[in-house]
């Protein structure tokens, strides 16, 4: 696993066919986070297939909803295959709230 940014409380994290983020994402990191998201991305080989794993974003914010629609752009434009998005609860929440869910496919995601 390879740590692409710890700031902030934020903190994003590579492996092999996964992209994950724990903390609370808010607009003032977001831009960061995106950018190191969509830089290893971009190093992924075309074909790959991908997780996005938000299940550690706890607060419910736009800035990460922004971060991830970027990241699903930035895949789509590598030839990247995003098998799956896993969100937290809050997120999931608003991701259905803005009509999103039905764009991205949304894992099952279980509260704890």
């Amino acid at each position: 696993m390879s740590l692409l940014l710890d700031h902030g409380g934020v903190c994003l994290e590579a492996s092999p066919g996964r992209l994950a983020v724990t903390g609370d994402v808010d607009f003032d990191m977001a831009a960061q986070l995106a950018e190191a998201g969509s830089g290893w991305l971009a190093e992924q080989l075309a074909g790959s297939r991908m997780e996005l794993d938000l299940q550690g974003v706890e607060q419910v914010s736009s800035a990460a909803l922004s971060v991830l629609l970027e990241w699903t752009r930035c895949a789509r434009g590598a030839g990247i295959q995003i098998d799956s998005v896993r969100l937290s609860v809050p997120l999931l929440g608003l991701t259905r709230v803005a009509g999103l869910d039905a764009l991205l496919p949304v894992a099952q995601t279980t509260s704890s």
